[in-house]
């Protein structure tokens, strides 16, 4: 994660075409036009350069190229890239759909829908990004949870975000309160570092939902660190 523009990075080689056929999500993902499978990666992970940048590699023939590519994206995000996207973790930015006149170029009758795994501040638990369902807990556990969010928010003036992929039901408040609170002693940029591997992990887990694959399944697990 680069602290400003970054260079030209390196072209990602060319998506090998397998025999085998893709999931019709990811089949979907790759027969859209660029403005629509752009709006689709958007619902996935909030920056417009990410999101241009994984949908120029189609087409993916099949789940790991897809994560491949979204890491390599992911790992090259410049410091207002990696604003923009928890900027829209948040709710701060909606979630985009594509113009009238692409969905007329591209026939479609109506835009996408916003990602069903986009919780940012409207799951009932702020600041948590999740591909699986908000966590269970206390109504004294869930304020503890918002008021931690709230001093995360005053210190580093962005949405906490966490990866809760994996994580049982049961546990996963407990975990992530421990989270935010052990991230709130991080420095503001060692605290940038930690949201932007968050913010890929999450990236994989919906773009494995929108391939039609749970997270947790094989060849969905966080890439290397």
């Amino acid at each position: 994660m680069s602290s400003d523009t970054p260079a030209v990075p390196p072209k990602l080689p060319p998506q090998t075409r397998g025999a085998a056929t893709p999931h019709p999500g990811l089949a979907r993902l790759n027969a859209a036009p660029d403005c629509v499978a752009e709006s689709i990666l958007l619902t996935c992970c909030g920056s417009h350069r990410w999101a241009r940048r994984v949908a120029a590699h189609r087409p993916y023939p099949d789940l790991s190229a897809l994560l491949a590519a979204a890491d390599e994206a992911a790992y090259d995000l410049a410091a207002a890239d990696l604003t923009e996207a928890l900027a829209a973790e948040a709710g701060v930015i909606p979630a985009p759909a594509p113009s009238a006149a692409c969905l007329a170029a591209a026939a479609a009758p109506t835009a996408p829908t916003a990602h069903p795994m986009r919780t940012g501040t409207g799951a009932g638990l702020p600041g948590i990004a999740t591909s699986a369902p908000p966590p269970r807990g206390s109504l004294a556990a869930h304020t503890a949870l918002r008021a931690a969010h709230a001093a995360y928010e005053a210190r580093f003036g962005h949405v906490f975000i966490v990866s809760v992929d994996g994580h049982d039901p049961d546990e996963t408040l407990s975990t992530v309160l421990a989270s935010i609170r052990a991230r709130l002693s991080n420095d503001p940029d060692e605290e940038r570092s930690v949201a932007a591997e968050e913010l890929r992990r999450i990236a994989r887990g919906r773009l494995a939902v929108l391939a039609g694959t749970p997270p947790g399944a094989p060849g969905t697990a966080p890439g290397p660190v």
